[in-house]
């Protein structure tokens, strides 16, 4: 008899959990706030990069070729970047920044390009929102980043606004060797 009374209370309890999990699913689905996440990945859209131009590629080649060395492994990278694309202050392998302009074809708010003279393809790479100034708490939003297409001694970042749109916004970045 206690046996079919633990089964019984173990089938009972999977079932209240099967129909809590379900519910909350559909109240989920219902809610308009799951309806605004959901809206979030096609704010998101289109994930590329901006093209490489002729200038750019020289530039980048330029400052790969002009290396100081790469820093040692265990080292990084790093760079403070105002939200008009204007480098604050970085570290010594840091060459260049620069914003892309949101009013020419394929390129959008919020796009950025950081300059290394060394390959950082392999490298572990982190951007954050932020700035250098003391008194100021920097806007909300996200980073993302990724080694700049065609590019291997660049860095790609987009930051966007806290709703997943495309803004501008100052950032840190961090190239972990």
């Amino acid at each position: 008899m206690a046996t079919f009374l633990k089964r019984k209370a173990t089938v009972v309890a999977l079932a209240a959990l099967s129909l809590t999990l379900a519910g909350g699913g559909i109240a989920a689905a219902a809610h308009p706030a799951a309806k605004a996440e959901a809206g979030q990945a096609s704010a998101r859209q289109p994930g590329h990069q901006p093209p490489v131009t002729a200038a750019e590629s020289r530039a980048a080649k330029a400052a790969l070729n002009a290396t100081l060395a790469a820093p040692a492994p265990g080292l990084v990278a790093w760079a403070v970047v105002s939200s008009n694309g204007t480098l604050l202050q970085h570290s010594a392998n840091v060459v260049s920044a620069k914003k892309f302009s949101p009013s020419l074809p394929g390129q959008f708010a919020g796009q950025y390009q950081v300059t290394l003279d060394y390959d950082v393809r392999l490298r572990g790479l982190h951007a954050t929102i932020g700035t250098n100034d003391a008194a100021n708490v920097p806007p909300g939003g996200e980073a993302s980043v990724a080694p700049r297409y065609l590019t291997p001694n660049a860095v790609f970042i987009q930051t966007r606004n806290s709703s997943g749109g495309y803004a501008d916004r100052p950032f840190h970045l961090l190239v972990a060797n």
